[in-house]
């Protein structure tokens, strides 16, 4: 069974990864937006959730879930819930996390 659900999730994760996610170029993209794609669009393209779909990055969701301003998501980074990678602040330093919580709130509406 463990054997199953870790080829599903790897199958999902190329699904996800070909299809939906811009490629950001340099010149037009924010620091936000160039963080999330390196860091976090593998699971969140276009701001999805591909281990827990209900919970997308879209801002209702995201308020259901106590999630509502820049800190809040940040928080989230550092201390996730079950299936999200922890990000502390060696892997993402705090200013670079702010940066990638306001493109989140700003973009994923």
């Amino acid at each position: 069974m463990k054997k199953v659900f870790v080829a599903f999730v790897a199958m999902l994760f190329t699904v996800f990864s070909l299809s939906g996610t811009r490629t950001v170029t340099a010149a037009k993209a924010s620091p936000g937006e160039r963080l999330f794609v390196k860091n976090c669009a593998v699971c969140h393209a276009n701001g999805k959730n591909i281990i827990n779909p209900a919970k997308t990055l879209h801002r209702k969701i995201l308020e259901l879930n106590g999630v509502k301003k820049p800190a809040d998501i940040v928080d989230k980074m550092r201390h996730p819930g079950p299936g999200m990678t922890r990000f502390d602040e060696k892997t993402i330093p705090d200013r670079d996390a702010k940066a990638i919580a306001e493109y989140v709130l700003k973009t994923f509406k």
